[in-house]
């Protein structure tokens, strides 16, 4: 199959047959991967929930992972990662994406604002090890913050449509009721199980505010003996993980992040020059990322996340040191493929961009 395809992309050429089978419709594709919105749901302050019907090329997601999504805003393309909210293995194969509006995001505020049925987006196949493992544990327990909801809510739903056996916690913080998707389900799945319990906390209502080792021990005693999945803000990040260093259950914590916790440059260390040798541009060393840095030289490279988890960045270090913005690790190895959006310049830089 994939050999006919290729003679008759000669055929078409210069243009590929997709370009040719979108024309009869966008999600026609037999390379690409595209989902057209189906429907919008903006019943919850600050977020927009998407339901999308992808082509024949998707292939499902574990709970927990996230899929990268493209759109074309003032044309130019822009891909972002978000966690499908809705179950693993949904029989219609349609996909539900619970996006928050984030202050500066372009692609969330875009989304929040314009999208309709009938809209057609870009796809990646769904990535990412935060998932529940095929093994599901003796216990589950589920940590997030703001919009970090969104892979504990799939793994939620998706333990509730198996009828998981083992004990569950959901313990989900936000500012105030109105700010959490999906609360109205969270607290039927709760109702309807009874080895499931959902806790939400409103720090800036005054409830329960700091996480801590009581508030664990009280809520879920059984916690050593569950994996625990966490998503959220750097400050519950933070805490969570103090708590489980102090217990010794680092092994037993798995985490996803969904913004970049850098470590700082030390001013002193910020020298040279930075070469997009694929661009011929040369610019003097901010400190800043390689991927701002392009950015600010009026360079435009493909990125995703822009927090190291996608991959869509990577490009590669022809020479030079680059740090680690998430570890302050140093590599000095030449033509290695890095991270751009997570490695910041130490000294000159030459990178293929």
């Amino acid at each position: 199959m994939a050999g006919l395809i290729d003679l008759v992309e000669r055929l078409t050429t210069p243009h590929p047959l997709d370009r040719y089978l979108e024309l009869v419709h966008p999600t026609f594709t037999l390379r690409d991967m595209r989902a057209e919105i189906t429907h919008v749901r903006r019943g919850t302050v600050g977020s927009v929930t998407l339901t999308l019907r992808p082509n024949r090329r998707w292939a499902g997601h574990l709970a927990g992972q996230y899929v990268q999504l493209g759109v074309v805003i003032d044309g130019v393309r822009h891909t972002r990662c978000y966690s499908p909210v809705n179950a693993q293995g949904r029989r219609d194969r349609h996909i539900e994406l619970t996006i928050k509006a984030h202050p500066g995001g372009l692609v969330s505020n875009y989304l929040h604002e314009e999208a309709i049925p009938g809209m057609v987006v870009d796809l990646a196949p769904a990535a990412g090890v935060f998932h529940l493992p095929e093994q599901r544990p003796e216990h589950v327990l589920l940590i997030s913050g703001g919009s970090g909801i969104t892979p504990g809510l799939s793994m939620l739903r998706t333990l509730a449509n198996e009828s998981y056996q083992g004990r569950v916690l959901f313990l989900h913080y936000n500012r105030s009721p109105e700010w959490v998707p999906h609360r109205t389900e969270l607290e039927a799945i709760a109702m309807q199980h009874g080895n499931i319990q959902v806790e939400f906390r409103y720090p800036e209502l005054g409830t329960d505010p700091n996480f801590g080792y009581d508030e664990l021990e009280r809520l879920a005693p059984w916690f050593a003996s569950a994996q625990t999945y966490l998503c959220g803000p750097g400050g519950l990040m933070k805490a969570v993980r103090t708590v489980y260093e102090a217990e010794q259950l680092v092994d037993r914590l798995h985490t996803e992040e969904f913004t970049l916790t850098a470590a700082p440059a030390d001013s002193a260390d910020v020298e040279g020059d930075v070469t997009f040798s694929g661009s011929a541009v040369t610019t003097a060393n901010t400190g800043a990322s390689l991927l701002e840095q392009a950015e600010a030289a009026g360079l435009t490279p493909e990125y995703g996340c822009r927090m190291g988890i996608c991959f869509s960045c990577t490009a590669v270090k022809r020479s030079g040191c680059t740090r680690n913005m998430r570890t302050g690790e140093l590599d000095a190895d030449p033509d290695q493929p890095i991270q751009i959006c997570i490695s910041a310049p130490v000294g000159d830089v030459d990178i293929a961009i």
